[in-house]
């Protein structure tokens, strides 16, 4: 956790992954939706890129110079789970006013929430979980 925490575990560098997630890819966008300075958001991206979270890829508008989009990792999606807990949890506990959004199943509408769940699918409350060392081979 405290690896994690170190990369991940300022304010900018969490809005920038939250932005990714929203499909945000440009810089001037991500800048623009911030409010960002422009020396904090490129070393964050330039960060998150060099531990493999982010990818750069070149673009070009017409007329334009080429700039480069940045763009999720499967390593950075795989974050998707982690903070919509942290979302869940600010939610229940931190925030004073109705969230802006909600994460909802495609097909049924229905909202959906991150939790434990076995081997077979089953939902397991956190008061049935335990922390055991990992078996040796």
């Amino acid at each position: 956790m405290a690896q994690s925490a170190e990369l991940l575990g300022d304010k900018w560098t969490m809005l920038i992954l939250r932005e990714a997630f929203y499909g945000v890819r440009r810089y001037d966008d991500m800048r623009a939706d911030l409010g960002a300075p422009r020396s904090m958001l490129t070393d964050r991206l330039a960060k998150l890129v060099a531990h493999g979270l982010m990818e750069k890829r070149p673009y070009q508008e017409p007329g334009s110079r080429a700039r480069n989009a940045y763009v999720l990792t499967p390593m950075g999606n795989d974050l998707a789970l982690t903070l919509l807990a942290l979302s869940q949890w600010g939610e229940k506990y931190a925030l004073e006013e109705e969230t802006p959004i909600q994460i909802r199943d495609k097909e049924t509408g229905k909202l959906l929430k991150v939790a434990l769940v076995d081997e077979s699918g089953n939902e397991i409350a956190l008061s049935r979980a335990t922390i055991v060392p990992t078996p040796r081979s």
